[in-house]
């Protein structure tokens, strides 16, 4: 799964990731969501996923992903459930210029013991921030993987895919 809050980059990463033209459930942002959706950090946008994006990445022979952007906004999160529902766990993508509105997604995938990495997207001012200052922030344990990447190219995306899915088979193990 690819989660976060609101224009965080979950669209842009599986639109960057996946080896088919993607679906996506993006509709036109209305009147309506004034004042509900903060978009004043991401001006350019007008669109937002209201169900689910889709895509799929063949790692090697033996691993393909498929890849379920879920919907940022809370009123969209009935999703989440069936989304997460046999999943290896996720990518929670993480603009540091709104950190609050990534702790439901994290919540969200620490109460249902699933793994995740936290994946810094990089928006202006990202790379100011030291992991450990970000770690502190976001109250991350030390066995939650911290990546920086940024959503639009695929080598930075897949390199998140590649540490949860690591990150997943040692939590495997462990339980194990």
């Amino acid at each position: 799964m690819v989660a976060g809050g609101f224009g965080v980059g979950k669209t842009t990463l599986v639109r960057t990731l996946s080896e088919i033209p993607p679906l996506l459930t993006e509709q036109a942002m209305t009147s309506a969501s004034v004042g509900v959706d903060d978009a004043d950090l991401v001006p350019d946008k007008s669109t937002t996923t209201v169900a689910m994006d889709f895509g799929r990445l063949t790692v090697d022979s033996s691993l393909i992903l498929y890849l379920f952007g879920t919907p940022g906004q809370s009123r969209f999160w009935f999703m989440w459930d069936e989304l997460a529902r046999g999943s290896v766990g996720a990518v929670v993508l993480v603009d540091l210029r709104r950190i609050d509105d990534c702790f439901p997604a994290i919540d969200y995938f620490e109460n249902r013991r699933l793994p995740f990495v936290v994946g810094v997207n990089r928006f202006p001012g990202a790379d100011e921030h030291r992991p450990d200052d970000v770690r502190d922030a976001l109250a991350l344990g030390p066995d939650v993987p911290l990546v920086w990447l940024d959503a639009r190219d695929h080598d930075s995306g897949r390199s998140a895919l590649v540490a949860l899915v690591q990150h997943a088979l040692a939590r495997t193990a462990v339980a194990s």
